[in-house]
């Protein structure tokens, strides 16, 4: 399938590998850990990719801008639920250090796309 769009976004598609590294992470916990911080680890994980998608499709930068602010608050809420899942043992270090060049690559590219949003030839 041909990229188009929004799934040719570097932070798109960063925001891809994160969801999914969480989700294969998740998916083996046992009944209550996966369904109280797992459930909401993957959900927030997943909303960041969802929220620059549906941004993209708005139709005006300025919704555009507004979707890539939430996917900001989901990439903060995912780090939350890392902390909880770490701290409950859910997760080790190894797993951690695997999520953290992610991150750590996911917020200034957000950013990045966040200022370019609305932006013309001209420099507005």
């Amino acid at each position: 399938m041909a990229t188009k769009g929004f799934e040719s976004l570097a932070v798109y598609q960063l925001s891809e590998k994160l969801a999914d590294a969480v989700w294969d992470m998740v998916v083996g916990w046992a009944g209550f850990p996966k369904d109280t911080v797992g459930k909401q680890l993957v959900r927030a994980a997943d909303s960041i990719g969802a929220n620059i998608s549906e941004g993209s499709g708005r139709g005006s930068f300025q919704d555009n801008r507004r979707f890539v602010r939430i996917a900001r608050g989901s990439l903060n809420e995912t780090r939350h639920w890392l902390r909880r899942a770490f701290k409950r043992k859910l997760l080790d270090e190894k797993q951690v250090a695997a999520l953290k060049p992610l991150i750590d690559e996911l917020a200034p590219r957000l950013n990045a796309y966040l200022k370019s949003i609305g932006k013309t030839k001209e420099g507005e």
